[in-house]
């Protein structure tokens, strides 16, 4: 992968003096930089959509976008996400739990997919419960409750929080299979709750629900009707055809529910790279992860499958579909303060993206959405600095030195409390414009598919 970044660096600077030349040309044809009015009137359609697409980065503030940007396609390349028509930006706060009357400024990924799943500000920790701890429906839910068809896909465990937000109700995001309800003794099915996480999940049944996690749903379910069964048995009683690698999804048939977990835990990273340290590090490229096998799928595989199933599913329907897409670990390996993990987790999200758009390319009557949980710690920085730093050698054949610097190495580096991009395209996307709040995205989902 090195010489493949040595040569496309070689050919992004044959190509940037080329542009050099022709620039004068073009401005002069006056196609550089066009009036682009017209085209965002035509980008704002109301009324309603037949399929709404949400895909969150989780932990992708503007940083770690420009950083993936930068390293792919130079900076002023672009990425798939940079392509959307209509752009804002909204707020990420949570509430605290005490006096919800407060704002808590940074929100972990549980009380802001909340937020977007629920249209409510919770507090942190929070899987689609308001403060007082009582559940509230999800987007998901109120799409499957109206004939809509619905998909959940992950690269992290299901039962985390970005996923399990749309079809699960915990007082703690902890709670995420039979053996670990010791924070949620109101939701043990042992004392008459709903279950966990991964019990819920496969109570609420997505038509498409794919991502990591399996460890929880080979738990063996305590209480009520499943007694004694795995989440997974239950999961196969209630009709899903469960897949455990990538050729099993590849042939899972579109007539049925499809459950698939693919990782123990967390699916693993696309690609590696230096580690930061006080003083930085010479300059180097990613490298393709080896210890990735091809039996887990990539990102936009299962977002293929999704919405190849959903589109099967739908086709001779009035109502569509809801899918949520969450590229899960650039989040992940911000807190670990690993730039090509995170790098190469953005641009399969990138891919994903790329992939979605091209299904509402041929069917326009489709909202799709693409934004963040929340910002995160990566900075693109002039040289070392307190923190620690690592300096990878972008597409542009130039040195991008990335720090973090709010936990040690060996800690866990923190979110931020900053706002974040929202992009859109479709029926109600002119809704992202400005800033917005991160609970106005579950009203505009819910007004593009007409929900009650």
């Amino acid at each position: 992968m090195n010489a493949l970044r040595s040569r496309r660096g070689r050919l992004a600077l044959a190509l940037v003096a080329t542009t050099v030349v022709a620039v004068p040309s073009v401005a002069l044809a006056g196609d550089a930089h066009q009036d682009r009015t017209w085209a965002a009137k035509q980008a704002i359609k109301g009324g309603s959509a037949r399929n709404v697409i949400l895909l969150i980065g989780d932990g992708m503030g503007d940083s770690e976008i420009t950083i993936a940007r930068n390293y792919q396609v130079g900076a002023n390349g672009r990425l798939a996400m940079d392509k959307l028509p209509l752009t804002g930006a909204y707020t990420t706060y949570a509430v605290q739990k005490a006096d919800p009357s407060k704002p808590d400024y940074v929100t972990d990924s549980a009380a802001s997919g909340s937020g977007w799943a629920t249209g409510h500000k919770t507090y942190n920790g929070a899987i689609s419960v308001l403060p007082n701890e009582k559940p509230v429906p999800t987007i998901l839910e109120l799409a499957k409750k109206a004939g809509y068809k619905t998909g959940d896909v992950s690269t992290a465990e299901l039962q985390d929080a970005t996923p399990a937000v749309l079809g699960s109700h915990v007082v703690s995001r902890d709670c995420k299979g039979p053996d670990a309800m010791a924070a949620c003794a109101v939701n043990d099915k042992v004392n008459g709750g709903a279950g966990s996480i991964a019990e819920q999940l496969v109570q609420t049944k997505p038509d498409v629900l794919l991502g990591g996690g399996k460890q929880y749903f080979d738990q063996t379910v305590k209480a009520g009707q499943y007694k004694g069964l795995t989440v997974t048995q239950q999961a196969q009683a209630n009709g899903y055809q469960v897949v455990t690698d990538a050729a099993g999804l590849s042939a899972a048939r579109g007539d049925k529910p499809i459950l698939g977990a693919f990782a123990k835990n967390n699916m693993d990273l696309e690609w590696v790279g230096p580690t930061p340290t006080r003083t930085g590090t010479a300059p180097a490229t990613c490298a393709v992860n080896t210890a990735r096998t091809a039996s887990q799928p990539h990102l936009v595989d299962m977002a293929g499958k999704a919405l190849n199933v959903l589109d099967q599913q739908t086709k001779r329907s009035k109502k569509g579909f809801f899918l949520q897409i969450e590229g899960a670990s650039i989040d992940k390996q911000d807190h670990a303060a690993n730039p090509c993990g995170q790098i190469g987790e953005t641009v399969a999200f990138d891919a994903a993206v790329k992939k979605v758009l091209e299904y509402q390319k041929q069917h326009p009557d489709t909202l799709v959405v693409v934004t963040a949980d929340h910002g995160h710690t990566s900075q693109i920085v002039e040289e070392a600095t307190l923190g620690y730093t690592a300096t990878l050698v972008t597409h542009d054949n130039a040195n991008m030195t990335i720090s973090y610097a709010t936990s040690e190495i060996t800690g866990s580096q923190q979110h931020t409390g900053t706002e974040v991009r929202i992009a859109a395209g479709g029926p109600q996307a002119a809704n992202v414009l400005g800033v917005t709040n991160q609970t106005d995205l579950f009203f505009t989902m819910k007004r593009a598919l007409a929900l009650r």
